[in-house]
């Protein structure tokens, strides 16, 4: 009975987790496909596109858009 509480408690975390990992997963996606649109050039592998979207920058950017558009999402959800 216990336990059953404590994983009820958890859904909320894992749902925010969840959400927030997929819009970070679609932020650097679109990153990739601008980088092998806009600048693919000669010899251009996934490796270099990679190594130039995986950076600090990026990744902040990414959490902050992730967590605006969870914040978003669930008061729309709570709204409608």
């Amino acid at each position: 009975m216990e336990r059953d509480q404590r994983d009820r408690r958890l859904i909320p975390l894992w749902r925010a987790v969840i959400e927030i990992a997929f819009i970070v997963f679609l932020f650097y996606s679109n990153l990739l496909m601008g980088e092998f649109t806009a600048a693919n050039g000669q010899g251009k592998s996934l490796a270099f596109a990679l190594h130039d979207i995986l950076t600090g920058t990026n990744l902040v950017i990414a959490m902050i858009a992730a967590l605006i558009g969870y914040v978003v999402f669930e008061y729309l959800r709570k709204k409608l």
